[in-house]
C-alpha cells in the first residue's frame, strides 16, 4: 500500500513539474554493441515479440499501417489514457493506424503481475480493442524489450514513466516520441500520426511473397503425401 501510495505521488509530482516522463535512449546496449549500427536500418516490425495472452504476435502483420505504440500500465495516474487511446484506434483504424499497448511495471510497479488481470482491467474498465503485448520492460538493460531498445535508438528517447507514446512510420524504420503527459489526442500526436498516414505504403517485396507461398505450398505438399509402405 505505501510503495502504491509513493508511486502515485510520484506520478502527481511528474504530472506537474514533467520530471521524469522522458529520457535519453543509450548508445551501446548492456553488451556494449552499437545500437545505432544495429537498428539503423531494421523495422520496428520485423522484431519478435508475444501477445498478450502468450502467444507469438507477428508485428510484420502491421508492416504498411501506421503503429502508436504506447508502455501501458493499469494502476497509474496516467492509465485514463486508455480511454483517448481507444478512440484514436477507432477514429483512424480505417485509415490505416494501428494502436499497440506494451504493459509494463517498471515504473512504480503499477502494472497487474498477470496477462488475465491486465486483460480483464483493459476490457472491463476501458473497452480496448486494439493490439496488446506481453507485459515488457522499458528501462534499459537486460530485461528491455527490443520494442524499446529499437524505438529508443531510433528517437534518441525513452518513457521515463507510464504512457510513453511512439508512433511509427508504415515501413518501421523511423520514429517519433512523445512523453507520458503529452495525452494521445494531442494536436501533437494526432499530427504526426496524419503526417505518416500520408506517406505512402512502402512496397511489398515480391521475392519475400513468393519464397513464402513456395514454402506454404511445399508444407502442404508433404501433408499430402502419402505415408510410405511398412517393409516386408
Amino acid at each position: 500500500m505505501l510503495d502504491r501510495l509513493l508511486a502515485t505521488t510520484i506520478a502527481a509530482v511528474a504530472a506537474v513539474t514533467g520530471f521524469a516522463c522522458s529520457q535519453a535512449a543509450p548508445k551501446v546496449d548492456a553488451d556494449g554493441k552499437d545500437l545505432a549500427v544495429k537498428w539503423k536500418d531494421a523495422s520496428f516490425y520485423g522484431i519478435d515479440a508475444k501477445a498478450l495472452d502468450g502467444t507469438e504476435a507477428d508485428l510484420a502483420q502491421y508492416e504498411g499501417k501506421v503503429a502508436l505504440v504506447v508502455n501501458v500500465a493499469s494502476q497509474c495516474g496516467l492509465t485514463p489514457q486508455y480511454a483517448a487511446l481507444q478512440k484514436l484506434h477507432e477514429r483512424f483504424a480505417d485509415k490505416g493506424l494501428v494502436v499497440i499497448g506494451v504493459p509494463s511495471g517498471d515504473f512504480g510497479g503499477q502494472e497487474f503481475d498477470t496477462s488475465g488481470e491486465i486483460r480483464e482491467f483493459c476490457d472491463a474498465r476501458y473497452g480496448v480493442t486494439f493490439p496488446m503485448l506481453a507485459k515488457a520492460g522499458v528501462k534499459p538493460g537486460k530485461e528491455q524489450s527490443p520494442i524499446f531498445e529499437c524505438l529508443g535508438t531510433k528517437t534518441g528517447e525513452l518513457p521515463g514513466w507510464n504512457f510513453g507514446k511512439y508512433v511509427v512510420s508504415r515501413d518501421g524504420t523511423r520514429a517519433v516520441f512523445f512523453a507520458s503527459m503529452t495525452k494521445p489526442d494531442d494536436a501533437k500526436v494526432i499530427e504526426a500520426i496524419e503526417k505518416m498516414l500520408a506517406e505512402a505504403a512502402p512496397a511489398k517485396d515480391a521475392a519475400k511473397d513468393d519464397a513464402k507461398t513456395d514454402d506454404a505450398k511445399a508444407s502442404e505438399g508433404t501433408k499430402d503425401q502419402a505415408p510410405a509402405a511398412p517393409k516386408a
